[in-house]
């Protein structure tokens, strides 16, 4: 009996996976129709969702990273689906005629079930609240220039006045502002348009570089993008259909072309022109050389800009050159010196930064070389040329030479990228004093700030990036053409769809001839000397023909990003000099002939169509850098391929190889390289990788690997990877980041010790093992940890709790941002006592899509700790109160620095501060935002109001409850009880014994009240309010609002639903 028992126990453990492998055959077409049904709510939920983005999209609302990685990867999973539909299909057909294939169904059916439950899943994680992020807000002009260091000489105020003049008369729609090249046309102009928005003329200004080769999609663009709209139309006369009816919509707008050479087509552009531009009250105001361009645009308006008098160019160069040209012994040279640079503003400061730190004997040879070629009065092109040319000279070190002539390879008022500078200028062999890459990256940093101090380069607005003036590029080009060691051909930009003609390449040691519109390319070059050939940004190059290379022996840097080539040719082989290749976006899926460029450093192939990299690559062993971001094919390197690249430095792989130590598909007992590859690198330094397992880190490691900057995702969703690529765009430049879908008891020490204790910003996103981050904070010592985001983990409750995990010490105490982002079971933030000091550098709180959170956000045990919060940005849960403070000493003082807080979609949110009014100190909040918080019946009670000295913006939106904006206290409250008649005669007993209270908003500036269906007034009691700083005044659906703007005593003009300035602040606020 006892054997029929054990028998009938193993066939019932046996039976159990065979039923369940059974059952994929049995249900063959069920699970079929499943994943039918599956795919077809996920291509409902994607038009859905689809439509939303279009419709924010022309709203010029920024799209949510998240929004657009989910639609890629349904666009993906569909095809995916498909495919397997289309095999069911196929499987109909009997096995060589006679016989269902079995093997086939019963694959196909165990996909089917897969595939069905990871629709499933993407169905769920596509279910957004909303698609786009706050409305993007147009660029400000201000927010682009510096005003601080600008001063007005006579020329320029005489030129600016009457810019300024013409800019208030109706009759003027077009102004032209001439002058010579260098004499500040630009910055005068901005300095104008900066004026023009603070007197109220225009309500936005936009401005976009027109320059010598005119590229209108180009000046398009940055037209969309100081207007936050979205251009998605591919002919340029689509673009310019959306853009001038954003124009004409948005009104009052100044339009700044800068650097104009010849006429151009307004309506080519987008740009409104003749009553057009009349009707949206609307005005351009151009810049150019040369006067006749003034006429060709039809400019009502002619300004001259003329160089500076003798005294204006002494004061300036004084300025720039400092207080020892004061001094007898200076004096007579340095007059000299500014006679020379010819009332031209660009010289003059280029020249003086140049001579600055110079003793007298190089100051009196600066003054002989630039008096040995006089040039005739009107040559004023030679004068700038002589002036930056002795700048450039006086460089001490060649590499910053070399180095200024590499920013002359890009086009003209583009953003120069300084990794760009760092890849070329280590092919080119520069910084031999840097011994890694990052070395060599600071290097470059360093001599940018040196080469920007002598005013050779700009500043960018855009992170990351320097500029160059088009002026100091003439020179630059100049200067690199006509030098004996050096020989430049720069087209860049210039709208070729050619190859240039020459005669001979064979004395250029550097050809650019990026960002054109060129198809072909030739045979083959003889270049003997060519070290640099940029061709990137040219998308119609299909195909470089094979025998293209063969010829060029000395290459050195060879950059081909976004061409659109398919296959490499086979002379690629004998660039055997090669130390930079940059191959981003390349569509061959063979690369094996990479494997002969034996002294390649820096091998760029970000976003290429590789599927493996191949084992030649391990030949590579003086490569320092590789990049294969968002190279979402590859699947496979092999094992050991990483161990033959002794010499790397950096990898990057995010969004892209993810599979580590897993065995290769279709190939039996190959297995992809193991983690623990990289920790035996002994050269490297800097990693940004995915982990698809967690798994595949090794528990234990010879030494430990000395990683100084990281960025290491931890998922096996391709989501969250894809993710990690936008987050780290938006991060700081390669900081050390970690994301986990798991928690850090379960990661090695080594790991620890190496990654988690050094990491800066850390986000744990779809976990389930995470259940207080006290407990993380204690095992992974993240003492440096800066950023914190918390992002699906359904497993916690509480995020903080400090009964169950006791701390003597202060936890997150370098803690500056922390954001909470759907944790779908999360009811309180804190339980239990913080230790002193913990969160004390928090600067950045934010709390989204947590509908279970109850109660108050901040209690008494948080809300003391909070002494340096900035910025409070909560929506989307079921809190009650915002602030809690009972049991709070008075002697505390809280919320000192909060200067901006947002509250959205809160549906229970009954009061913002509840607690003794006295702690509530908001005396540097400058906006406030409350949008959809339909139980709060007011905002503030009087006594809290009277922190708010420094409120500037007041939006508050869908609030159906709201009944006031401030509100009684609490004694006072009760008495609203009482019958209407007694409450009259007591304000009027009131009126008679003492002064009517007032609210004072000292700053406030900009009021916005919409669809609060039971506001009536600002104040429940009786007062007089007093906002003498506001100018702005919308209200919207709101009936019972009778408040006029008599009754706020602003001392300044209200204007009052200001159609135009209520849609920058809706851009503002969302």
């Amino acid at each position: 009996m006892e054997i029929v028992t054990f028998i009938w126990g193993v066939g019932e453990k046996l039976w159990g996976p065979v039923t369940h492998q059974i059952g994929y055959l049995v249900h063959y077409k069920k699970n079929l129709e499943n994943l039918k049904a599956k795919v077809e709510a996920l291509e409902a939920l994607r038009k859905d969702n689809q439509e939303s983005v279009r419709a924010a999209e022309m709203n010029g609302e920024e799209i949510k990273a998240q929004v657009q990685i989910w639609l890629k990867g349904a666009d993906a999973a569909i095809v995916e689906v498909e495919k397997v539909i289309d095999d069911f299909k196929l499987n109909k057909r009997c096995l060589w005629g006679c016989c269902p294939d079995c093997t086939s169904r019963y694959k196909l059916s165990r996909k089917a079930v897969k595939d069905a439950v990871t629709i499933g899943e993407l169905q769920d994680k596509g279910k957004f609240e909303r698609v786009s992020l706050q409305i993007r807000k147009p660029l400000e002009i201000e927010s682009m220039i510096a005003t601080g260091d600008f001063e007005a000489f006579e020329s320029t105020q005489q030129a600016m006045n009457e810019v300024m003049k013409a800019l208030r008369d109706d009759n003027v729609n077009v102004i032209g502002v001439y002058g010579m090249g260098g004499v500040g046309k630009t910055t005068m102009v901005e300095q104008v348009s900066v004026q023009a928005r603070r007197d109220e003329l225009f309500d936005h200004v936009v401005k976009a570089v027109v320059s010598q080769n005119v590229n209108l999609k180009m000046i398009q663009g940055q037209i969309a993008d100081m207007l936050a709209v979205k251009l998605d139309d591919e002919s340029e006369a689509g673009r310019a259909g959306h853009l001038k009816e954003r124009i004409m919509r948005g009104r009052r707008i100044l339009i700044f072309l800068d650097d104009l050479w010849g006429r151009i087509e307004l309506t080519k552009i987008g740009v409104p022109s003749g009553r057009d531009l009349e009707a949206c009250k609307s005005k351009i105001i151009l810049t150019t050389r040369l006067e006749n361009v003034c006429h060709a645009m039809e400019s009502q308006a002619k300004v001259p800009l003329h160089i500076l008098s003798e005294q204006d160019s002494w004061r300036l160069f004084r300025k720039k050159a400092g207080n020892a040209v004061d001094s007898p012994d200076f004096h007579d040279v340095a007059w000299r010196v500014v006679k020379e640079c010819g009332g031209l503003p660009i010289a003059l400061v280029v020249v003086a930064r140049a001579l600055g730190d110079k003793d007298l004997e190089e100051w009196k040879e600066a003054a002989r070389q630039l008096e040995m070629s006089n040039p005739t009065k009107d040559d004023h092109d030679h004068t700038v040329f002589r002036c930056i040319k002795l700048s450039y000279d006086y460089l001490k070190l060649e590499d910053a030479k070399r180095c200024f002539l590499n920013c002359c390879l890009f086009p003209e008022d583009t953003n120069i990228y300084i990794e760009d500078l760092v890849k070329y200028g280590i092919g080119q062999g520069l910084f031999q004093n840097a011994n890694t890459v990052e070395e060599a990256r600071a290097a470059t940093t360093s001599l940018l700030k040196h080469l920007k101090a002598c005013s050779l380069l700009l500043n960018s607005d855009q992170e990351g990036c320097v500029k160059m003036h088009d002026v100091v590029r003439d020179t630059a080009i100049s200067i690199a053409s006509a030098g004996d060691e050096l020989a430049f051909l720069v087209h860049s930009g210039a709208a070729l769809k050619k190859w240039p003609r020459r005669d001979s390449y064979e004395a250029y040691t550097a050809i650019s001839l990026m960002s054109n519109e060129i198809q072909d390319l030739p045979d083959g070059l003889v270049c003997p000397k060519l070290q640099t050939l940029l061709l990137q940004n040219n998308i119609d190059i299909q195909e470089i023909p094979d025998a293209f290379f063969e010829r060029m022996e000395s290459l050195r840097v060879l950059d081909v990003n976004g061409a659109d080539i398919s296959s490499l040719p086979s002379s690629l082989g004998l660039l055997l000099n090669l130390r930079t290749l940059c191959l981003d976006g390349c569509k061959s899926t063979d690369i094996l002939i990479l494997g002969e460029l034996r002294k390649l450093e820096i091998l760029s192939l970000r976003e290429s169509c590789i599927e493996e990299l191949p084992e030649e690559i391990g030949k590579l062993v003086s490569l320092r850098m590789l990049d294969l971001t968002m190279s979402s094919d590859l699947k496979r390197i092999r094992s050991n391929l990483l161990l033959s690249l002794s010499q790397l430095e950096e990898i990057y792989l995010q969004g892209s190889f993810g599979d580590w130590g897993k065995p290769i598909e279709g190939m039996d007992q190959e297995t992809n390289a193991g983690f623990d590859e990289l920790t035996r690198l002994p050269c490297l330094n800097t990693l940004k990788v995915d982990i698809t397992d967690a798994g595949c880190i090794p528990q234990n490691v010879v030494s430990n690997p000395n990683w100084v900057k990281f960025n290491i995702c931890m998922s096996e969703d391709l989501f969250v990877r894809l993710m990690d690529v936008h987050l780290s765009k938006i991060m700081a430049a390669r900081s050390r980041a970690l994301i986990l879908n798991t928690t850090i008891n379960t990661l090695p020490d080594w790991f620890n010790t190496v990654v988690t204790e050094k990491t800066e910003k850390l986000f744990y996103t779809y976990g389930s093992g995470l259940h207080n981050i006290i407990s993380e904070y204690d095992q992974g010592r993240l003492n440096g940890l800066k950023s914190l985001l918390v992002q699906s983990c359904y497993g916690i409750v509480q995020l903080m709790n400090t009964d169950i995990h006791v701390l003597n010490r202060p936890v997150f105490d370098n803690l500056e941002e922390l954001r909470v982002h759907n944790m779908d079971y999360l009811k309180v933030i804190c339980v239990g006592e913080l230790p002193p000091g913990s969160l004390r550098k928090l600067k950045f709180f934010q709390v989204e899509q947590c509908d279970e959170l109850v109660g108050a956000l901040l209690q008494p045990n948080l809300l003391q700790r909070l002494e340096n919060l900035e910025v409070l940005d909560v929506s989307g849960n079921s809190l009650e109160d915002i602030f809690r403070s009972e049991g709070l000493g008075k002697e505390q003082i809280l919320l000192r620095k909060l200067r901006e807080m947002k509250l959205d979609k809160l549906p229970q949110l009954k009061n913002i501060w509840n607690g003794p009014a006295e702690l509530a100190i908001f005396n540097k909040l400058k906006i406030l935002t409350v949008i959809a918080c339909k139980k709060l019946r007011n905002l503030f009670a009087i006594t809290v109001s009277r922190c708010l000295l420094q409120l500037e913006e007041l939006w508050i939106e869908d609030c159906g409850g709201l009944e006031v904006i401030i509100g009684e206290d609490e004694g006072e409250a009760s008495s609203s009880n009482m019958s209407h008649k007694s409450r009259v005669k007591e304000i009027v007993e009131k009126q008679k014994d003492e002064a009517m209270e007032k609210i004072i908003l000292p700053q406030l500036k900009n009021l916005s009240l919409q669809n609060l269906p039971l506001l009536t007034g600002f104040y429940s009691g009786f007062a007089s309010i007093q906002c003498p700083s506001l100018e702005q005044l919308h209200t919207q659906d709101c009936p019972l609002f009778r408040a006029t703007t008599d009754e706020f005593h602003s001392r300044k003009q209200v204007q009052v639903n200001n159609e135009q300035r209520f849609l920058l602040l809706r851009k503002r606020y969302g």
